[in-house]
């Protein structure tokens, strides 16, 4: 069975906290365990593009939204759109600085990861995550 939930939440630091408790209470409501290292997975990947969206989204945007769907396998669909157009780009970080690697943890953890451009709408920042025990 496939599930998604969508949810809008103010462009405030406070809200990177809500969409991760909103994200893994909706897994969990749907059968994720709480021990599943895939869960922690897409709660760490919400919490780095939600981050993204509060930090980098434009000034006059109010709100983003968070999406997850639970496909059938067990893996995750995660969105995070915002009225940014700027499209988020993996950089080099060096050992000194103290952000920058919200991508690279994406790339990392994620089966694959992209950008879907919404026009005048700006973005949405997808990423899946594997089922655990899927590659």
């Amino acid at each position: 069975m496939v599930r998604r939930n969508s949810f809008r939440l103010p462009r405030h630091p406070a809200s990177v906290g809500l969409a991760r408790r909103r994200v893994r209470d909706h897994l969990a409501d749907w059968g994720h365990s709480a021990d599943d290292p895939a869960l922690a997975d897409v709660v760490l990947l919400v919490s780095e593009l939600a981050t993204n969206a509060v930090r980098h989204g434009p000034l006059f945007e109010r709100e983003f939204e968070v999406a997850v769907t639970a496909l059938a396998d067990g893996s995750c669909f995660i969105e995070v759109s915002d009225g940014g157009v700027a499209e988020p780009r993996v950089r080099p970080v060096a050992d000194w600085e103290e952000t920058g690697r919200g991508l690279h943890l994406v790339e990392n953890i994620a089966v694959a990861w992209g950008v879907w451009g919404r026009g005048r709408y700006g973005k949405t920042v997808w990423a899946l995550v594997a089922a655990t025990g899927s590659s």
